[in-house]
């Protein structure tokens, strides 16, 4: 009997002192993002971002649920001012298509995405924000901390929602 609780306290022991990412820590800040080693359309920085309310959109590009919420992003880059939103993608491929960074400059011209894009095709950027479905929004206040993140499509209102009341905090 004593050996199963040993083992199961080192198993235990094990589990709470794992390594885990700045998402799951509640540590997660826009540098975060900020960190990926290329960039299409522009290379956002920390004085860009800084004092701004940030969604960073996880996607890829040939997902249909990634493609439905497009519209309202381009719609929020239209109408709120670039000195109060920025909106940065994360490029993460599910198929060997995707991985290709002509196919994924081909589909920003496509699908009308004019905002920094990260390439993450070896899901580094995915793995540290704790990232599990496509498409995932993240929100970050104008102090970068995260505030909000959603999950899936036909969350536009949320999306709004959650802008508009970050943007009312000055």
């Amino acid at each position: 009997m004593r050996t199963i609780l040993c083992v199961l306290l080192v198993v235990a022991m094990a589990f709470s002192t794992a390594v885990r990412s700045p998402a799951q820590a509640g540590a997660l800040t826009i540098d975060t993002i900020l960190g990926a080693h290329e960039w299409l359309n522009a290379t956002p920085t920390a004085n860009l971002v800084r004092g701004k309310v940030v969604i960073v959109d996880f996607y890829t590009f040939g997902c249909i649920n990634c493609q439905n919420i497009e519209p309202n992003l381009r719609a929020l880059y239209r109408k709120v001012s670039r000195n109060d939103l920025i909106i940065l993608g994360v490029h993460s491929p599910e198929t060997a298509v995707e991985r290709d960074r002509d196919n994924v400059i081909a589909s920003l011209k496509e699908q009308g995405v004019v905002w920094p894009v990260a390439i993450d095709n070896d899901f580094k950027l995915w793995n540290l924000c704790g990232i599990s479905a496509w498409p995932t929004q993240l929100i970050f206040d104008r102090a970068g901390a995260l505030r909000h993140t959603v999950v899936g499509d036909s969350q536009d209102q949320v999306v709004d929602d959650t802008v508009q009341q970050l943007l009312k905090e000055k």
